[in-house]
């Protein structure tokens, strides 16, 4: 018996199905299901994407609430017999972003608690790059931090899933190959 998955990065565009997709992964695995969302309610606009966001979930979700302070979150939450959800990276990066923290020391702090996980956990993020280059300098280096980001993560998790039109393509498969945790 192979042992299960305990990292999983699924990225793709916006309105692709990546959030769904890895919500479901997380129910189908029988685990007890933890949110762990990293928006920030800045705006009405936003706050309506949050509340579409937990309308979709049910009661059996713990909710947690991180938007910068991810690595330590991991670290005290992810435990056997639990599944963490984080969604999603691309709104933890442009939290730090506009912050103005080390984008490169965050992530080594990110990666570093995924090597650690002791239960499994899924990673949402966006994939920002297959558009136009950017016009402003600001948006291009939000695009290049997101590549390498998703590199860093993509490396770091043993399984990779790419969501396009709702459809799941499994781009680092784990030890068995299957889409289950």
């Amino acid at each position: 018996m192979s042992s299960p998955c305990l990292s999983t990065l699924i990225f793709g565009g916006a309105r692709s199905g990546k959030s769904g997709f890895a919500e479901r992964l997380v129910l189908e695995s029988g685990l007890a299901p933890v949110y762990v969302a990293t928006a920030e309610a800045r705006d009405g606009e936003m706050t309506a994407r949050i509340v579409t966001h937990r309308s979709r979930r049910g009661a059996e979700w713990t909710n947690l609430e991180e938007p910068m302070d991810l690595a330590e979150t991991l670290m005290r939450e992810n435990r056997p017999g639990r599944v963490l959800l984080v969604d999603c990276l691309t709104l933890w990066l442009s939290n730090h972003f506009f912050a103005d923290h080390d984008l490169e020391a965050e992530t080594g702090h990110l990666t570093a608690a995924i090597a650690g996980l002791k239960g499994p956990a899924v990673f949402v993020s966006n994939e920002v790059g297959f558009g136009i280059v950017p016009d402003t300098r600001l948006s291009r280096d939000f695009r290049d931090a997101q590549g390498r980001l998703n590199q860093a993560i993509a490396a770091a998790c043993e399984r990779v899933i790419f969501v396009a039109a709702g459809l799941p393509l499994v781009m680092k498969p784990n030890q068995n190959g299957s889409l289950t945790l």
